[in-house]
């Protein structure tokens, strides 16, 4: 589904690495997780997966495709949530969603029933004639996530997906996420919050644009004898700082 060979994104004439040789492969039905704080590079992953930046070298696939050069074709077939929101203030909740539907060419039929369905999965109903911008930062974030699965896409992105989120709003989310790949849909997200990253199937550790290491969860805390993946990302550092 996913598949990266040696990515590159450089910054300002040279001066700023922000991706450096990264390779990923991401399965279908799985979700992966890229870990890391902020700065190390996870969202310009994400544009440059979703064509939305160009890289500076190196190859991204996905679902078979060539991107950024095909990324027309692959458009409508995933869906992103961003890490900033990527809904209208001014319009309402229910406006934001319809737009995005038209762009995926949905026909109002289908769009109706959808929509249905997803705002009362997400917990928005009742808030479908608010302008989105008269909503707090967690119900932005569930417009957002709305947006980005409105049209069965197979492949989805969440950049910081859940932040913004109270516990049990988050806690949710991720049970909702893994009904959604037992669907056979694939889902790659970042997050700087690491104990939240022991409930993917794959991990993918990343510090300045590097990934320092990937694997199961459970797999990595027995390979670094830790008992989290904070821990794992602690002990990677020491690692990398004591080398220097």
């Amino acid at each position: 589904m996913i598949q990266t060979e040696n990515l590159v994104k450089i910054y300002r004439e040279g001066k700023i690495r922000a991706v450096d040789g990264l390779n990923l492969s991401v399965k279908k039905g799985e979700i992966y997780a890229l870990i890391g704080a902020n700065g190390s590079g996870k969202s310009t992953t994400i544009n440059m997966l979703t064509g939305a930046l160009a890289p500076t070298s190196g190859t991204i696939t996905i679902l078979g495709m060539d991107m950024p050069r095909q990324r027309h074709q692959v458009a409508a077939r995933m869906g992103v949530a961003p890490q900033e929101y990527s809904v209208y203030s001014d319009l309402t909740l229910e406006q934001n969603v319809r737009f995005f539907a038209r762009l995926y060419g949905m026909s109002e039929q289908d769009f109706r029933k959808r929509f249905v369905e997803l705002a009362g999965i997400l917990k928005l109903q009742g808030r479908e004639g608010t302008p989105v911008g008269n909503l707090s930062g967690g119900m932005k974030r569930r417009v957002s996530i709305l947006c980005a699965l409105i049209h069965n896409p197979e492949l989805v992105f969440f950049d910081e997906a859940t932040v913004g989120l109270d516990p049990v709003m988050r806690a949710f989310f991720w049970q909702y996420f893994r009904s959604l790949t037992a669907t056979g849909l694939t889902i790659l997200l970042t997050s700087h919050v690491m104990d939240e990253a022991g409930r993917a199937d794959r991990i993918g550790l990343i510090r300045g644009g590097k990934l320092i290491d990937e694997g199961e969860p459970q797999s990595l805390m027995s390979k670094h004898d830790a008992k989290s993946i904070e821990d794992v990302f602690l002990k990677l550092s020491e690692k990398e700082f004591g080398d220097e």
